[in-house]
């Protein structure tokens, strides 16, 4: 499947919203990019467009955040995204907001990641939520400017570029991603684990997408998969238990540092939103179990982890941004 925004192709009445994103951190230290391209198309209305930066530094504690919205959204050619002068697409981004500017260029020699399996669910109502990795592991070289601050120069930051789409998000969910393990530099985990509302009943915790590692790739969840377990999800992190073919296992252990949480709130295009707490400098630790009865590979990234919890309670503790969605 080409990357390629969806907005363009949305009937008048219909409501969705889309998203088109990086992230990048520093193999030496605590530092990480997190920029958003989206798209936000109440029913019956056009699709508007924004762009969202933040920049953790944990040496420094509370990111840096800001949103911009209001210019002129087009898909570029080749199928990509484009808000103002931001713009995100094949092989490079650049753009402005607030007081961040950056000219980001990357790389990937891993092909695109599609979360949902089987195929067909990208071609179905549910789930409302489609997500696709178009580069699950990436290489960024540039540099982001941030006023008042030295210019942050990246030069071979591991990373990742995603997309997602939809007409709702999901009622719950934890995205995950790693990079820059200790044990296997090239090592990679991208998985989204969710809760929907179906007939009016939150349906149990189902994850998506694949971990790589000792040079392959190796899916896990999907439809059928069972296994999946999430516990204590909240602003400091979580435990979740993931299950793939042939009696794989992986267990993910995340922990936030203290006040370096990023907070967002998230509009469906119905009027709903979630609060979203995202830190993307956050330590992370895997536990492999290739097969049944195999030995377990263990792998730790002290801040090259991605944490994402989409919720609806307010009570989480972390401050949101406040720059509305919508």
């Amino acid at each position: 499947m080409a990357t390629q925004a969806m907005f363009p192709a949305a009937p008048m009445g219909a409501g969705m919203y889309e998203s088109f994103f990086l992230r990048a951190v520093s193999p030496q230290e605590p530092v990480g990019v997190w920029i958003r391209h989206t798209v936000h198309k109440p029913p019956g209305e056009q699709a508007r467009g924004s762009v969202w930066c933040t920049v953790f530094d944990g040496r420094l504690g509370s990111p840096y955040m800001h949103k911009c919205s209001g210019g002129e959204l087009r898909a570029r050619e080749g199928g990509w995204l484009a808000v103002g002068d931001s713009l995100i697409e094949h092989g490079r981004a650049q753009g402005e907001c607030g007081e961040a500017r950056w000219s980001l260029s990357f790389a990937s020699d891993h092909p695109e990641l599609r979360h949902l399996d089987p195929a067909w669910l990208y071609r179905t109502p549910v789930p409302r939520t489609k997500l696709t990795s178009p580069a699950p592991h990436a290489s960024f070289d540039g540099v982001l400017e941030l006023a008042g601050r030295e210019p942050i120069e990246l030069h071979g930051w591991p990373g990742m570029v995603g997309h997602n789409w939809g007409s709702q998000h999901a009622e719950r969910w934890i995205w995950l991603h790693g990079v820059a393990f200790g044990e296997d530099p090239r090592a990679w985990l991208d998985v989204a684990v969710g809760r929907v509302k179906l007939a009016g009943r939150t349906t149990p915790w189902r994850a998506s997408g694949a971990i790589f590692f000792n040079g392959r790739r190796h899916r896990l969840g999907g439809v059928a998969a069972r296994g999946t377990r999430v516990h204590d999800a909240n602003q400091h992190g979580c435990s979740v238990e993931l299950a793939g073919a042939g009696g794989l296992k992986v267990r993910a252990d995340v922990l936030v540092p203290p006040q370096t949480a990023a907070g967002w709130r998230y509009a469906d295009p119905d009027g709903a939103s979630h609060d979203v707490i995202n830190c993307s400098i956050a330590a992370l630790e895997l536990t492999v179990t290739p097969r049944r009865r195999a030995p377990a590979v263990h792998m730790r990234s002290p801040h090259g982890g991605a944490y994402e919890l989409g919720v609806r309670e307010r009570d989480h503790g972390v401050p949101i941004a406040p720059f509305p969605d919508g």
